[in-house]
């Protein structure tokens, strides 16, 4: 499977723009993962999503975002609402100047990404 864009934008450079997309330069595919197992009967351990004080399962769709005013007060908060409240954005990259390696701090470089110009009608592709 090919990996998903983290971000796309634009690159501008003094007066050339050029529309890219951003894309983890490593991978996690390799790491080993785990599940857990019930060790009395060997089969896998399942979340669920439950009511705390009914102890009840709830369905995706019945379930909300919430700001913790009070022990036991929330404020229900919509997608729309918290859409209304994203920071706007460019989505693009001024490049002001180039730094010498040795400038940059090195837990900038713990997560590397990669770069690909995009066509206009998606993503280019490479040899």
């Amino acid at each position: 499977m090919a990996p998903r864009a983290n971000w796309k934008g634009f690159l501008r450079l003094s007066l050339v723009t050029c529309p890219v997309a951003l894309y983890p330069a490593t991978s996690d595919t390799e790491e080993i993962s785990f599940n857990q197992i019930n060790r009395n009967t060997g089969h896998r351990i399942k979340y669920l999503k439950v009511d705390a004080d009914t102890g009840e399962e709830v369905s995706s769709d019945d379930i909300m975002k919430g700001y913790k005013v009070d022990t036991d007060s929330y404020i229900e908060i919509s997608k729309d609402e918290l859409e209304n409240i994203a920071l706007e954005s460019t989505r693009t990259i001024d490049i002001d100047e180039f730094v010498p390696k040795v400038d940059i701090d090195p837990r900038y470089l713990i997560r590397p990404y990669i770069s690909f110009p995009m066509a206009r009608s998606g993503m280019m592709r490479l040899p």
